[in-house]
């Protein structure tokens, strides 16, 4: 691989790639292009180590993915950098094994990837990305990090994405009572003076918080109401051939949709990527059912309320108050509560760090990404350099884009598009499900009715070829 440093007076040579932002999907192409000795990469991290959603890291709660969807297996599963040479490390392949389970704790995702973090020699934390510019002339980005500017031929953005509070509460933005599940576990002290705790959010996050708060809380008299706007407490679908639509050839099909259809089924799909899991949710109903063993059910002072939107969020003469109506009803009523825990999701931004090539980056019409299949952003003509996205193109390419499970067949699909030839073979096909119809055949009308043919004589194979075309079809 080609030096870095200027170790002769000159400008270093460019990367061929420089990641901006080490979240799992960047860590998983910094990974692979380890490997690659024709691909030069660099990737940058504003903090000062590798987490992954710390806030959330729990106690007993799972991913909702196998442990294949790691880094690099599902692409590359002789790399080094998988998880069963992580367990192989750690001395941990005989408990995982005789552990049986398929989903891994997330502790344990978190402390993988900062195992490949640490040690990968392509990612460098502690460097904010302030600003990118392009260099026309020498059809270059240059990246400005930590006081140095960094050379690239290609930018991958994977800054991640951030929480997401509704409009509703933006009166209590500032409010130390009110805080989002990104910052549940370290801000869970600030509860504990809490006599009424809301939960807001229907997926893993409102889940998991509110099953936590249901262990940690139990017996002291605290009220636990969640609250959420879909329907019902439904599980996340997890059959195997709804998960199908978690495979390229479901993002193939969906990124060959109208943008209007596209944006309709992503909020249409969000049993697919936004709701609990069905063993968080019984353990939820196991933990309330064994608390009122020799008790009416409604001696705990627990409440659960689908189908709810709060409407308003203001703080109140006697703590929060929060507007609320029921959707199938129409009935409004008024929450009281000391505390509220916005299990309300993430959403991609923009990096300011792109402000100075904004101009260059083909926008549409609802100021998003445009992106091909390669995950490349459209850009203007005098942009040349490829500038590609991770976790940023929902509305292009489907509820797989924020999956674990599509993590790594992404950036090898980016590897490979940045190298200009195949690094990395993926299949062509990977679900059973055919997700578009053949066209229909061109209508072509009946031939004239003519002499019928003349009969032929039958010929018979002589016995190899009968036997090679047996031994052919089976």
């Amino acid at each position: 691989m080609t030096s870095h440093d200027d170790t002769a007076g000159r400008p270093p040579e460019p990367y061929d790639l420089i990641g901006v932002g080490i979240g799992p999907f960047n860590l998983s192409l910094a990974a692979l292009a380890d490997r690659a000795e024709t691909v030069s990469a660099l990737f940058l991290d504003a903090r000062p180590e590798f987490r992954w959603h710390p806030g959330m890291l729990v106690d007993g709660a799972r991913m909702q993915v196998p442990f294949l969807a790691d880094l690099v297996t599902l692409v590359d599963p002789t790399n080094p950098w998988s998880f069963l040479n992580y367990l192989r490390d750690q001395q941990r392949l005989f408990p995982f094994y005789f552990g049986e389970r398929f989903q891994l704790p997330r502790r344990e995702y978190d402390h993988y990837c900062r195992w490949a973090a640490d040690r990968l020699p392509n990612c460098r934390f502690g460097s904010p990305v302030t600003a990118v510019h392009w260099d026309a002339e020498e059809r270059l980005y240059l990246v400005h990090a930590a006081g140095a500017v960094h050379r690239a031929r290609h930018l991958v953005l994977g800054t991640g994405t951030e929480p997401v509070r509704p409009a509703a509460f933006a009166p209590l933005s500032s409010h130390p009572a009110v805080l989002h599940s990104a910052d549940y576990l370290t801000r869970r002290r600030a509860l504990d003076a809490a006599r009424d705790v809301t939960v807001v959010g229907s997926g893993q996050s409102g889940a998991e918080v509110f099953l936590d708060l249901l262990r940690h809380r139990a017996g002291d008299g605290t009220r636990l109401r969640w609250l959420t706007r879909t329907r019902a407490i439904a599980p996340m679908e997890y059959s195997k051939l709804g998960l199908e639509q978690f495979t390229p050839d479901y993002t193939r099909y969906f990124h060959g949709l109208p943008a209007e259809v596209r944006d309709a089924l992503v909020p249409a799909q969000w049993q697919l990527h936004k709701a609990a899991s069905a063993e968080t949710l019984a353990e939820i109903h196991d933990h309330l059912y064994e608390r009122t063993v020799g008790r009416p059910i409604d001696a705990e002072p627990v409440e659960i309320l689908p189908g709810t939107a709060v409407t308003e969020a203001a703080q109140g003469p006697g703590g929060l108050e929060l507007h609320c109506r029921h959707g199938d009803s129409g009935r409004r009523h008024l929450v009281r509560t000391d505390a509220v825990v916005l299990a309300t999701g993430y959403r991609a931004v923009r990096p300011a760090a792109l402000d100075p090539i904004a101009d260059l980056i083909d926008w549409d019409e609802q100021g998003r990404y445009r992106v091909d299949l390669d995950h490349r952003v459209a850009t203007r003509p005098e942009l040349t350099g490829g500038l590609y996205v991770q976790n940023a193109e929902l509305h292009t390419h489907g509820v797989g884009t924020p999956d674990l499970g599509l993590g790594a067949h992404r950036a090898a699909v980016i590897l490979n598009a940045v190298a200009g030839k195949t690094l990395h073979p993926l299949p062509h096909r990977t679900a059973w499900t055919t997700f578009l119809p053949p066209s229909a055949p061109a209508f072509a009308p009946p031939a004239a009715p003519g002499p019928a043919p003349a009969p032929q004589p039958a010929v018979l194979p002589r016995p190899q070829e009968g036997t090679e075309r047996a031994a052919a079809s089976r």
